[in-house]
């Protein structure tokens, strides 16, 4: 039996409501700004879907996005995300901001960098099963 159960994935940013606005045109859900600091700006933005929360997006002031594949600062973390059609969820996610990325290791997925720098995979129905 587990002890817990994973409800949120919360992510770095520079800018939460910027980063947040970006994956819910990816992946769906409603933007909501749950906490903000002293100057006003949100700190803690989460997606939602209903009462399911798919994404939260925390400040961090002094951020620096990753490296990958090389460098000092490693990819930390990445999300994959299936798609039915890779060609055209590279469309997609190159319109609303995402960049791809130089290295490409495999042939059923491939590698983005979003707008603060985060690796993320389309990867094709099935091919992590």
């Amino acid at each position: 039996m587990a002890l817990a159960r994973a409800v949120l994935t919360a992510i770095d940013a520079p800018e939460p409501f910027t980063l947040a606005g970006f994956y819910s045109q990816l992946i769906g859900g409603e933007v909501q700004v749950c906490y903000r600091n002293a100057a006003g700006d949100p700190e803690w933005v989460e997606i939602r879907e209903g009462a399911q929360r798919k994404l939260a997006f925390q400040l961090v002031p002094d951020y620096q996005a990753p490296t990958w594949p090389n460098g000092r600062l490693p990819q930390q973390m990445h999300l994959d995300l299936e798609v039915e059609d890779l060609d055209a969820g590279e469309t997609f996610v190159v319109a609303i901001g995402a960049v791809k990325s130089p290295v490409q290791p495999g042939e059923t997925f491939r590698v983005f960098l979003d707008p603060a720098g985060h690796p993320f995979c389309l990867v094709s129905i099935g091919a992590l099963d």
